[in-house]
C-alpha cells in the first residue's frame, strides 16, 4: 500500500518568512533595548565622574574650592586625595607669599642703614664710597623687587581665574592719591570707564598694574593724563595715556625689559613697567605700548573678555 501526502510549498514558505521576518524584529527590538540599558548604565556609573570633573573645574577656577562629599563609596578615596593635594597646594602657595613679604620687610632696614651711611659718606667727601654703597642698594632693591614681583605673578595666576574686579572704584581711588603728589598736582586726570565694567583680575593685582602705569603718566606726562577701559566684542582694554615725550619705537622692549628705564636720571630700579609685564601676562592679559593720541605714551592692557567668551 502505498499512501502520498501532499501540501502546499507556498504556505510553508510563507510561514518560514514571516518567522523570518517577525525573528529580525524581535531581534532588532532587543539589541535596541540592550544598548540603550547599556547606555544608561554607563551613564549612570560614569555620573559621579561628571560631578567629578564640575568640581575640578570650579577648583581651576576658584583655587579655593574644593571636591563635595556626595561621591559613592568608590570615589570618595580619590575626591579626599584631591582635596588634600588642594589644600596643601594653597598652603605652600601662602607660605611662599608670607615668606616673601617678609624678605621684603626684614631687608628695608638694613637698605635704610646703608642709605643713610651712603649720605653721611657723601657728606664727608667720600663720594666713590657713596658710589659704590648706592650701587650696592640700588642692586639688593633691583634683586628684591624682582623676588617680590615673581610673587606677586604667582598669585596673580593663581587668582585671575575666579576674580573680577570694577576698575572705575580702583582708578579712582588711585588718583586721589597721585593727585596729592608733587607730579599730580600739575595734571588734569581724565577717566572714562563704565561704572558696570569688570576686568578678570583681582583687586590688589588691578591696583598694582594701574598704580604702576598712572604713576608713570604722571611722571612723564606735562598736563593731562587720560584713563580708560572698554569692552569689545572679544577683550577688555584698560589704557593709560599721556601728553609726555613718549617712547621711540625701538626703545619699547627695553622699556619693558626688567630694569628697563625710561629715564636714567630718575629714581627707581626700572622694574615697573616689567613687573606690570609680568603681573598682565600671569593674570591671562598682554601689555602694549605704542604712541598715544595726546602725543605722549599709551599703555594698554587687554585681556579676553570672559562674558563674550560664554
Amino acid at each position: 500500500m502505498l499512501i502520498q501526502v501532499a501540501s502546499d510549498e507556498k504556505i510553508l514558505r510563507l510561514a518560514r518568512q514571516e518567522f523570518g521576518r517577525d525573528l529580525a524584529l524581535f531581534l532588532a527590538g532587543l539589541w535596541v533595548v540592550l544598548s540603550a540599558a547599556a547606555a544608561a548604565q554607563v551613564s549612570l556609573g560614569l555620573a559621579p565622574m561628571a560631578r567629578v570633573r564640575d568640581d575640578l573645574a570650579r577648583l581651576r577656577r576658584s583655587p579655593s574650592a574644593r571636591l563635595s562629599d556626595d561621591h559613592p563609596r568608590e570615589i570618595a578615596p580619590l575626591a579626599q586625595a584631591i582635596n588634600a593635594l588642594a589644600e596643601a597646594r594653597e598652603a605652600d602657595l601662602a607660605r611662599a607669599r608670607r615668606r616673601a613679604g617678609d624678605l621684603a620687610h626684614s631687608l628695608k632696614t638694613p637698605l635704610s642703614a646703608l642709605s643713610a651711611q651712603s649720605r653721611r659718606a657723601r657728606e664727608a667727601g667720600a663720594v666713590e664710597a657713596a658710589d659704590g654703597l648706592d650701587s650696592a642698594i640700588a642692586a639688593v632693591g633691583a634683586a628684591l623687587e624682582a623676588e617680590l614681583a615673581r610673587a606677586r605673578a604667582a598669585a596673580a595666576r593663581e587668582t585671575s581665574l575666579a576674580a573680577e574686579t570694577a576698575p572705575l572704584a580702583v582708578v579712582e581711588r588711585l588718583v586721589e592719591v597721585i593727585e596729592r603728589t608733587a607730579e599730580g598736582e600739575r595734571l588734569m586726570f581724565d577717566i572714562e570707564i563704565d561704572p558696570a565694567l569688570s576686568i578678570p583680575v583681582s583687586d590688589d593685582v588691578l591696583t598694582e598694574m594701574l598704580g604702576a602705569l598712572i604713576e608713570n603718566a604722571a611722571r612723564f606726562g606735562r598736563r593731562r593724563v587720560r584713563i580708560t577701559a572698554i569692552a569689545t566684542t572679544g577683550h577688555v582694554v584698560l589704557g593709560v595715556d599721556d601728553d609726555g615725550p613718549g617712547i621711540d619705537d625701538g626703545r619699547t622692549e627695553a622699556a619693558l625689559a626688567r630694569g628697563g628705564r625710561l629715564d636714567e636720571a630718575g629714581p627707581g630700579h626700572g622694574l615697573g613697567l616689567a613687573i606690570v609685564r609680568d603681573l598682565a601676562e600671569a593674570s591671562g592679559g598682554m601689555l602694549r605700548m605704542d604712541r598715544s593720541p595726546l602725543g605722549g605714551l599709551r599703555a594698554e592692557i587687554a585681556w579676553l573678555n570672559p562674558r563674550a567668551a560664554s
